[in-house]
């Protein structure tokens, strides 16, 4: 009875509204793949709306000028752009001169991305000396470039986070001690072992949200995780379950990715759901759900808060409301049978 279907319209035209359209394609995206959304008309015309939308060539341009000079953006156009420009080293220069005039003004310099272009440049320079290696050893050194071109593309991402607000301070941290080592040591330190996790999140449209919302370096390795798993999918899958949907996902070979991502479409009742009863007794909730109606939301209301309930506190209250409900008559004919049960012989 918790069980109830989320209808993503509302909240894809509000994205829409706002002029979301990569997010509000993402999120409608993940319910198409139901019968229960896919086959709506309403629902078809707006996804059609919002590609139409993302495909025309002046939105699509001013995505490319977004990336070139902002740095970020939510299109791929964007990011792609943005990404060449620092893996050119000409954002780095970019982002170093801009915080030497704005210390020559007496302006404030941003200290996290005055040390994010310094390790950029370094590991611009780990990433040629790995490519010249490589000629000489006949491609022995190929892994070291691949690792130098992550370390590089991470540092991009963690740019695109420090302008959006979407840095959390423990990271912030540990960028700046990295790039007081760096200046010393000409190398990433101990952060090289984050950057692989922040390349992950990288390839997923919604990472920079789950980055935001890590607490230490074991928060990072399991959103990594996460995002790892579910692709494309994780970024609308985070929206709907935030911290549970991740929490639920390092369960995902036991419990099956295909079932969570059910579950996500019951919201993140669902997800407690499947967390608290499995696969088999799952699929046969969903199953039976789509076939019962309720007159009213005051059962699917009792039915949420039972769920929330700790199972030792939810089986009291069925033994309490077990004997408060049974019959009188039943309780005295109970007594009575207990009273004239012969006694054991000695």
């Amino acid at each position: 009875m918790a069980l109830t279907r989320i209808n993503p319209l509302p909240e894809t035209q509000a994205l829409v509204e706002e002029e979301r359209y990569a997010e509000a394609a993402d999120y409608l995206g993940f319910f198409m793949a139901y019968d229960y959304v896919g086959d709506d008309p309403a629902a078809q015309v707006i996804y059609q709306s919002i590609e139409d939308r993302r495909s025309d060539w002046r939105y699509q341009l001013d995505k490319l000028g977004e990336g070139l000079f902002n740095g970020s953006s939510d299109e791929t156009i964007g990011q792609v752009a943005s990404v060449t420009s620092d893996f050119l080293v000409i954002g780095d220069v970019r982002d170093l001169a801009n915080q030497g005039m704005n210390l020559v003004h007496g302006e404030e310099v941003d200290e996290v991305l005055f040390a994010l272009a310094t390790l950029g440049l370094v590991a611009t320079s780990a990433q040629m000396a790995s490519a010249v290696g490589t000629g000489a050893t006949a491609g022995a050194a190929a892994p070291a470039v691949a690792g130098t071109t992550v370390a590089k593309s991470s540092l991009i991402t963690l740019k695109a986070a420090r302008r959006l607000g979407k840095l959390p301070n423990w990271l912030k941290d540990s960028v700046i001690t990295a790039a007081r080592q760096a200046r010393q040591t000409r190398s990433l330190g101990q952060l090289r072992t984050m950057l692989g996790d922040v390349n992950i999140l990288a390839k997923t449209r919604g990472g920079l949200n789950m980055l935001e919302n890590t607490q230490n370096a074991t928060d990072l390795r399991r959103a990594a995780r996460f995002a790892d798993t579910f692709g494309s999918q994780s970024a609308t899958l985070y929206r709907i379950g935030g911290t549970a949907a991740i929490d639920i996902s390092q369960r995902a070979v036991i419990l099956g990715k295909d079932t969570i991502l059910l579950a996500a479409t019951f919201g993140k009742t669902g997800l407690k759901v499947l967390d608290r009863v499995g696969t088999l007794k799952f699929t046969k909730f969903t199953s039976r759900s789509t076939k019962m109606v309720y007159k009213g939301d005051l059962l699917a209301l009792i039915a949420k808060l039972l769920l929330s309930l700790p199972v030792w506190l939810l089986y009291g209250i069925i033994v309490f409301a077990a004997w408060l409900w049974t019959p009188g008559w039943l309780l005295s004919a109970l007594g009575r049978l207990l009273k004239l049960r012969p006694q054991a012989t000695p």
